[in-house]
């Protein structure tokens, strides 16, 4: 199984970016899969921002992103997107997906350890 996270870059203040994880390995495919986004931003520990539980459509953020991103799937082509909108310098991190077989209840959504499989990261860049 194999999680590979794309689509970072630098952005000014209040523009857009969309991540993608493509995801290969799952034989029952990605919709059967709790994805879960979480950055990084240096001196700071991983925090999950955004999530998707298996078999819904409907995002779950952190309040610090509420409104501004969104997870979206696309099972035919195996990938799961970040879409951030309205980003801020405090946005700044490498992001991360990661993928848990099966649904999860909401508490655990934040949890590193709710998790079995990580992508490599990509860095996100907001400059003011």
């Amino acid at each position: 199984v194999q999680l590979q996270a794309s689509g970072g870059g630098l952005v000014q203040a209040g523009g857009s970016l969309t991540l993608s994880c493509a995801v290969s390995g799952f034989t029952d495919g990605i919709r059967t899969y709790t994805i879960g986004w979480f950055r990084q931003a240096p001196g700071k520990e991983r925090e999950g921002v955004s999530f998707l539980r298996n078999s819904e459509s409907r995002t779950i953020n952190a309040d610090s992103v509420k409104g501004r991103f969104t997870v979206s799937r696309d099972n035919a082509k195996n990938t799961v997107y970040l879409q951030m909108n309205n980003l801020q310098p405090e946005d700044t991190a490498v992001y991360f997906c990661a993928a848990a077989k099966g649904r999860k209840i909401i508490s655990s959504l934040w949890a590193i350890g709710t998790y079995d499989y990580w992508g490599q990261g990509t860095q996100v860049t907001v400059s003011s």
